[in-house]
């Protein structure tokens, strides 16, 4: 491994639950990007109105 992969490594032992943060913001753009129907865009936008109230509250 090089120098950098070595402390990428690092960095997501330190720092597991920003990582996961991270990948899994990740996998939703590119799922909603690349294979998401307009069945899932819909069922999205009712979901993100229901988390945006959650977070209001």
């Amino acid at each position: 491994m090089n120098n950098q992969t070595e402390a990428n490594k690092r960095w997501q032992e330190k720092n597991k639950d920003h990582a996961k943060y991270l990948s899994n913001r990740s996998r939703a753009r590119s799922f909603i990007r690349n294979q998401a129907t307009m069945e899932d865009l819909d069922e999205l936008r009712n979901l993100i109105k229901e988390r945006e109230l959650k977070l209001q509250e």
